[in-house]
């Protein structure tokens, strides 16, 4: 009799284990980020056979250097789209800021930090003016940025072939600031044969604090709300416009800081630099779960997006691949995420009901 009720225990408590555990596996399944991991995971395997020199440490430092700057862009681009809009000035404004730290550095004589602050204060007022130029007009977000996009790179152009009779601007390492400026946004940490550049750093931070404010805050909160569904937001008390405001002028800042990054560490800039990269941060979202509907994403899963690239471009060229064969993977990479996506997000919504 004993016997008989222990097993009837037994297979009581399997039964009772299997929906839980059903239930665990539905809402990992259900995440943004599992397209983005699985992939991620897949490419670093198949670059880890193909060729040796991918895990070596020139090899890692190569691919993370890579995914680094693209990293801080794509998180800031994913919040932006689950936030249920567009902005195509990203890429032109890495470019923007870093040509206005350097003008004033190099030509006006200023200190580094002080550029630097002026700099973030233009991002800072571009990022705002677009998203109220937005919530105001009711226009979409990808016509306005458009136009954002167009007006900086004209700018850009014009004012530092006026001020420097070229497209360039050279000379950082000698304006006053430079040492401490560079160690921050541009040092390089050695870890064994490995070394580290401080975009690496800037990302992993980046990534940190967006997944923090996303999942822990009444920011997070709305950011979902307003992509999910403006009316509606507004209709429970969501500031949506303030709320897209700041996502607008979360994309500027992150555009300031690869600006910094990339400004200090190569000592120039080009005024046509960045023209083109903002579909690259736009694609690395949508690998990381972000739907273009808005509502939807992870940052975690732009994070991983970002370092698919990375692996994969530099992966190709460690392998002695032709290069071209990258824009290839890209299409059928972005082609992919958009179908899992859909289907990722259609098994959230069944495990929420």
């Amino acid at each position: 009799m004993t016997t008989t009720t222990e097993a009837s225990e037994t297979l009581s408590g399997t039964a009772a284990a299997q929906p839980e555990r059903l239930a665990i596996l539905n809402r990992l399944v259900a995440r943004p980020e599992v397209g983005a991991l699985l992939g991620a995971v897949a490419v670093f395997v198949f670059f880890t056979v193909i060729t040796t020199k991918f895990l070596n440490p020139l090899g890692i430092s190569t691919w993370l250097d890579d995914a680094s700057t693209l990293g801080i862009m794509a998180v800031a681009v994913a919040l932006l789209m689950i936030g249920g809009e567009f902005d195509l000035s990203t890429g032109v404004m890495t470019a923007s800021t870093a040509l206005i730290t350097g003008l004033l550095a190099v030509h006006a004589g200023w200190n580094v930090w002080f550029a630097l602050a002026v700099s973030l204060a233009f991002a800072l007022a571009v990022g705002a003016l677009n998203g109220w130029v937005v919530m105001r007009t009711g226009l979409p977000s990808f016509i306005v940025t458009l136009g954002t996009f167009l007006a900086l790179q004209g700018l850009n152009l014009g004012v530092t072939r006026w001020a420097t009779g070229t497209v360039q601007v050279s000379g950082m390492r000698s304006a006053d600031g430079y040492q401490s400026a560079g160690w921050v946004f541009a040092a390089t940490t050695k870890i064994g044969d490995a070394r580290i550049q401080a975009s690496v750093v800037w990302w992993i931070a980046v990534t940190a604090v967006a997944a923090i404010v996303l999942a822990r805050t009444r920011f997070g909160n709305w950011i979902f709300a307003v992509g999910g569904s403006l009316p509606t937001a507004r209709a429970v008390g969501v500031p949506a416009t303030r709320t897209k405001i700041l996502l607008f002028m979360t994309t500027a800042f992150a555009g300031w800081i690869v600006g910094a990054c990339n400004l200090l560490r190569f000592a120039s800039v080009q005024a046509n630099q960045g023209v083109g990269l903002e579909f690259q941060y736009i694609i690395a979202a949508v690998i990381g779960g972000c739907l273009l509907t808005g509502g939807f994403g992870s940052v975690v899963g732009a994070a991983l997006g970002a370092l698919i690239f990375g692996m994969a471009r530099q992966g190709i060229v460690l392998a002695g691949w032709n290069s071209d064969w990258f824009m290839l993977f890209l299409g059928l990479l972005l082609f992919s995420a958009v179908l899992v996506n859909n289907a990722f997000k259609k098994r959230a919504e069944r495990v929420r009901r």
